[in-house]
């Protein structure tokens, strides 16, 4: 498996791309706790939430399945002095340690059997930023075709459902431009009680 995101990583770097951090994130930064605090970004690829959170004051573990967007992230901690601790894992089988995060955040990757570790793994008070595609989206759409790996309507609610929502936006194909989230995307900030 990882090695179709080594592959895609390597391009990438090969062609200059530079990764923006998820839009759920940076639109909804007033609900970060204060820094330094614990935060996890979860198949963080070449890590631009990583990188993002480190760089206003956040301990940030970062954990992808591809050992070529971890040494890369690597690199750039490294290079900038960022507190990340960045490991090559297969987050399906890597257990989470309990109320150990203040953030967690996960972009553009779906694994349903995740939540309930999700939530386990923030502290009280803790807060998830979510943002995945959708099984509505446009055509020329990046992203998964495979509607295992599509939300249908409404299920990031469900699926965070022992949380407090603090945030939600699940716009369909006729979004006006200028909203937070994408169409065909789904964006949730929800809050461990």
């Amino acid at each position: 498996m990882s090695e179709k995101w080594d592959q895609r990583y390597r391009q990438q770097l090969a062609d200059g791309y530079r990764p923006e951090p998820v839009a759920v994130l940076t639109a909804n930064a007033h609900w970060l706790p204060p820094a330094p605090a614990a935060a996890l970004d979860l198949a963080c690829g070449l890590g631009a939430n990583a990188q993002w959170l480190a760089a206003r004051g956040f301990a940030v573990m970062a954990t992808d399945i591809s050992p070529v967007a971890i040494a890369h992230l690597q690199e750039v901690a490294a290079r900038h002095s960022y507190a990340i601790t960045a490991q090559v894992s297969d987050v399906t089988q890597s257990p989470l340690p309990a109320a150990s995060y203040l953030v967690i955040v996960v972009s553009q990757f779906l694994e349903r059997a995740l939540f309930p570790r999700l939530c386990h793994a923030l502290a009280p008070g803790g807060m998830l930023f979510y943002q995945t595609y959708t099984r509505e989206r446009p055509t020329c759409a990046t992203g998964p075709a495979n509607p295992a790996y599509l939300l249908a309507p409404n299920e990031l609610l469900h699926l965070c459902s022992p949380l407090v929502v603090r945030y939600y936006q699940e716009p369909g194909l006729g979004v006006p431009h200028g909203f937070v989230c994408p169409a065909g995307c789904a964006q949730i900030v929800a809050q461990k009680p």
